[in-house]
């Protein structure tokens, strides 16, 4: 059930920004193929809490919306992370429930932006299931995998964890490089570190 939980509030509350689905769901995977968990208990917990996840953000989003643009930084919310969920789901419309399935910090905020933008609900929750599916089911799956092939993957879980959190905050990094505002704020942020 705590796996339910956080997948549950990474994927559609608010608070839930900082917790790490992508590496938990593999690991996860990977403890079912040791039989420490039931593979298809997981996945049906894991496929129902992110479509229920999902379903929150957006209710939230339609409900509280025009609110939450409003809202000042604090230590759980932060406008740009809202902002760049907005731009990618601009950008790639519905393709973004599913996309954004993949990403941290976006992840939690694009079922919020659907309902912002009164995204019609039967076409938000057709792509909502689809990206569950892929994500929810995906992942544990791979791990599931390779915890039965790799022997010993006990001894290589940590790396590969450090690359599956590596290749999920890649979009995001290459993204912030392109963007030359988004390097000067970096880079500000940096030298005030250094320099105090």
């Amino acid at each position: 059930m705590g796996v339910f939980g956080i997948v549950f509030a990474e994927s559609g509350l608010l608070i839930g920004f900082f917790l790490p689905g992508d590496s938990l769901l593999f690991a996860a995977g990977v403890l079912a193929s040791q039989g420490f968990l039931n593979i298809w208990l997981l996945i049906v917990l894991i496929f129902i809490g992110a479509v229920l996840g999902d379903n929150v953000g957006y209710a939230f989003g339609y409900r509280f919306g025009p609110k939450i643009f409003t809202k000042e930084d604090s230590i759980f919310f932060h406008k740009d992370n809202l902002e760049k969920a907005k731009v990618f789901y601009e950008k790639y419309g519905k393709k973004a429930i599913v996309l954004a399935r993949f990403i941290p910090g976006i992840r939690t905020f694009a079922p919020i932006l659907a309902g912002v933008g009164k995204m019609h609900y039967p076409t938000f929750l057709s792509f909502n299931l689809i990206g569950g599916f892929l994500w929810g089911v995906g992942l544990p799956f791979i791990g599931y995998y390779l915890g039965n092939t790799i022997p010993d993957i006990d001894k290589y879980l940590l790396p590969i964890i450090l690359l599956i959190i590596f290749l999920s905050v890649l979009p995001t990094i290459i993204h912030i490089l392109r963007t030359p505002e988004d390097r000067r704020k970096i880079w500000n942020i940096i030298r005030k570190k250094i320099y105090g």
